[in-house]
């Protein structure tokens, strides 16, 4: 699928005199950028001008919202791994951007974001469209430029994709005053950059595996957990190696699904708060966890104290900054993850000497305790439709999500077979991700099925983005699973608030279709698990983008459940 590039090369007499912008677009050039994603403004201008102009085929993505360029340019950077690069103007261009740095800034995605800024001779007045965007962004990005000289430029530049790109990845900004991109430049700074004080650990301390390896051979009941560092390291296959050679089980993170195959044998399920009971015991009773890749977050572990309790934890991580912050390691390892998947590998010669019977206690699990939901014989639940849309692709497709029900019913239902195929807002729960990201995704691999499975809320947050599906033609498929509800605060009001449903359900929306009629882009509104059942496979095959509004039942629950402030042994919502 080829989209149609909207910058057009062009010269003129004007452009003989190189400006700070022309050199940035060199810069860009030369990190191999190839889409940016945007939205022009008037401390910009100097820079679109300059990309106009330019010789180079940069695509330019025109979102219509500064917050669409930002989600749109993480799920290009997850799924391509590489970094997305984001053009806004200054002020309000510039703060619209802050939900998607902070959210790139959670979940380690590598952003280049490029703001504009008002000219210097007036910084600090309270000039129009003026944002102080250091300071404002100072605590939620992996690093944060100002552009002081156009002869520094070439060097930012170098070091932003650097810095973004390696270790843990994470968003940098790059503030460039107007008359900085304005004005004429006579000299650059081509020299190598040298940062002194950035040296991220790649490589895993060998003494470090051989204790892993020891601790392996003891254990009685080991546990692989997977976080999306083994995808960022593109660790998968060696990880899959790894545990079919010494049968040793697997469970995920929310983020780190995709890295394992989710219909291999040894996988449990994803772990946490809405995790698999298989998961969530195994945790609780592994005498090893290895983790490898994840954070430890709180949607994982529940209540720290019941968090592991029996295991030797080995915890390897390319941010040492992780390792032993939330839960006591007794095996630390700096690394990136595909690095230590590798030593691993290279290192380890054997595997438990007598988990036989922990595997039989976890199979026994998965069969006793499998996920559930109801499927009543009038409407049709949500949980049914994804498993429906997985058998409608044979699995083969990206799928991304806002946050709510209807991520934890994809992550419960969708199984993930291949790394890189799962995107979604983890960390900072970012309502109105997961549509934009879509978009990201399918620029990013033009030859892939995207699915983005949004709720109706989340949805309306980005929709008008749909404009960005009619101008490129797009075939992005959305599906909303409608409830007419903010879903997941709907069932913390029912289960926690005595069914005092204060401002979560929302039966004034727009007639969906319609609105997808009038971008001319195919809409559907299904109300029975008939007709869904009975559309789904040509509306998946569809060559252009789709959007269904799929009806699903209100009052449907995610189960299983930790409550707030329970161990993940304890959870709600379980049947045999």
């Amino acid at each position: 699928m080829k989209t149609e590039k909207t910058v057009t090369p062009k010269k003129s007499a004007a452009a003989s005199m190189q400006t700070g912008a022309d050199v940035l677009v060199e810069a860009l050039i030369e990190q191999q950028v190839e889409t940016i994603f945007g939205y022009p403004g008037g401390a910009v201008l100097p820079i679109y001008d300059a990309l106009y102009r330019s010789e180079a085929e940069f695509e330019h993505i025109l979102t219509r919202h500064e917050q669409g360029a930002i989600h749109a340019a993480e799920g290009y950077a997850r799924v391509k791994r590489k970094a997305g690069v984001v053009l806004a103007t200054s002020g309000p261009g510039a703060t619209n951007l802050v939900t998607g740095i902070a959210d790139a800034m959670m979940d380690s995605l590598p952003l280049v974001v490029i703001t504009g800024q008002v000219a210097t001779n007036v910084t600090g007045t309270d000039a129009f469209q003026e944002a102080d965007f250091m300071g404002i962004t100072t605590p939620i990005t992996k690093h944060n430029y100002q552009v002081q000289s156009s002869y520094d430029i070439p060097r930012i530049i170098k070091e932003a994709f650097h810095i973004a790109s390696t270790g843990r990845p994470g968003p940098v900004v790059v503030d460039i005053p107007k008359d900085i991109s304005a004005k004429p430049c006579f000299e650059t700074d081509q020299s190598p950059f040298h940062l002194p004080g950035y040296h991220p650990t790649f490589k895993p301390n060998p003494i470090q595996i051989k204790k892993l390896g020891e601790a392996l051979k003891k254990a009685k009941k080991p546990l692989i957990l997977t976080g999306a560092g083994v995808l960022h390291g593109g660790g998968s296959d060696t990880l899959k190696k790894l545990v079919e050679r010494f049968d040793i089980p697997v469970t995920s993170t929310l983020l780190g699904l995709g890295a394992f195959p989710g219909d291999h044998p040894l996988f449990l399920g994803m772990a946490g708060m809405h995790g698999t009971y298989t998961s969530n015991m195994a945790i609780t009773d592994c005498d090893l966890l290895i983790n490898i890749g994840a954070r430890f977050d709180d949607r994982l572990t529940g209540n720290l104290e019941h968090f592991a309790k029996n295991a030797v934890v080995a915890h390897i991580d390319v941010d040492p900054a992780e390792i032993g912050k939330n839960v006591p390691t007794h095996i630390p390892i700096v690394s990136d993850a595909g690095a230590a998947l590798q030593e691993m590998e290279r290192q380890l010669e054997s595997g438990p000497e007598d988990h036989q019977a922990w595997l039989e206690e976890l199979h026994y699990n998965k069969d006793a305790y499998p996920l559930w939901f109801n499927n009543p014989p009038e409407g049709m639940t949500a949980q049914w439709a994804v498993k429906k849309i997985y058998e409608a692709t044979d699995g083969d497709a990206i799928v991304t999500t806002d946050v709510g029900q209807h991520q934890m019913w994809a992550a419960q239902y969708f199984q993930f077979t291949r790394p890189d195929r799962w995107v979604t807002s983890g960390g900072l729960g970012t309502m109105g991700f997961g549509f934009p990201a879509a978009i990201g995704c399918q620029l990013a691999c033009p030859e892939e099925n995207v699915i983005a499975i949004v709720g109706d809320g989340g949805f309306q947050m980005t929709l008008q983005e749909l404009s960005v599906l009619q101008e490129r033609n797009l075939p992005v498929k959305i599906v909303i699973l409608n409830n007419q509800a903010l879903g997941m605060v709907r069932q913390w009001q029912e289960e926690f608030y005595e069914e005092r449903y204060s401002e979560s359900l929302v039966s004034c929306q727009p007639d969906f279709v319609k609105l997808a009629d009038s971008y001319s882009i195919r809409g559907v509104k299904i109300e029975s698990q008939k007709d869904f059942e009975e559309q789904i496979g040509e509306l998946m095959s569809y060559n252009g983008p789709v959007l269904i509004d799929a009806r699903v039942i209100q009052q449907e629950n995610v189960f299983p459940m930790v409550p707030p402030g329970r161990g993940i042994n304890d959870m709600v919502g379980v049947k045999p």
